[in-house]
């Protein structure tokens, strides 16, 4: 098992409303240390953590958390404040109850709207797959293709479940050519990412695998 190369593709991630600064450097530190690919963390701290980092790690925040129904307006806005701020990389949740009204038209638009405000910044639209059909994942591979997003993602880590295998190749089937898949919550072991990664997941949001490194437990 290729450890480093799972801890690449790793965004190390604290989203906790109580989250501390103290425990924000902790999380900046030990994805610097391992090589992640990111430190997703709240928008409030993301102009402290990239002076912290300096340059030394992509900083990701995120838009619409973890709820999904703020106005589209206040989704670009989140996303534009935090790239001003210096995020490079923004994890968008989509309004989950237009998915339920079928207006898959009004998903795309707003996707489309925050990735003209992330600009050169990665943008990872969550999808929260646990709360979906198999019929509205596989719509959403479609809307999210179109809207030129740079990766779809399961889950926010807190609604009724994260990622899950079949999620994940179901994703892999049906999202388009150039768009990554991101699996998140729930990711508790190394031989789980593997297995994400072995079927189509390019990269992972969780917080668990650094700490299992810490502890020098590579299951």
């Amino acid at each position: 098992m290729d450890i480093k190369g799972i801890l690449a593709i790793t965004d190390h991630t604290l989203l906790r409303p109580t989250s501390s600064w103290e425990e924000i450097k902790e999380i900046l530190d030990d994805a610097m240390s391992f090589g992640c690919a990111s430190a997703c963390i709240p928008p409030s701290y993301v102009e402290e953590a990239v002076y912290y980092v300096e340059k030394g790690l992509a900083i990701c925040t995120v838009a619409g958390f973890p709820n999904g129904y703020n106005t589209a307006e206040t989704k670009v806005f989140e996303a534009e404040n935090a790239i001003e701020n210096g995020a490079s990389e923004i994890d968008m949740v989509i309004n989950l109850g237009w998915v339920k009204d079928g207006l898959f038209d009004c998903v795309e638009e707003e996707i489309s709207m925050v990735r003209e405000a992330v600009a050169d910044g990665v943008l990872k639209v969550i999808i929260e797959s646990s709360e979906l059909t198999e019929a509205e994942i596989i719509r959403l591979c479609e809307v999210v293709t179109n809207s030129g997003a740079d990766f779809i993602k399961t889950s926010t880590g807190f609604a009724s479940g994260g990622a899950s295998f079949d999620v994940i190749a179901l994703m892999k089937k049906h999202v388009g050519a150039g768009v990554g898949i991101k699996a998140a919550g729930g990711i508790s072991s190394f031989a789980d990412a593997a297995k994400y990664m072995e079927l189509g997941a390019t990269r992972l949001g969780t917080s668990r695998l650094v700490k299992r490194a810490i502890a020098g437990d590579f299951s």
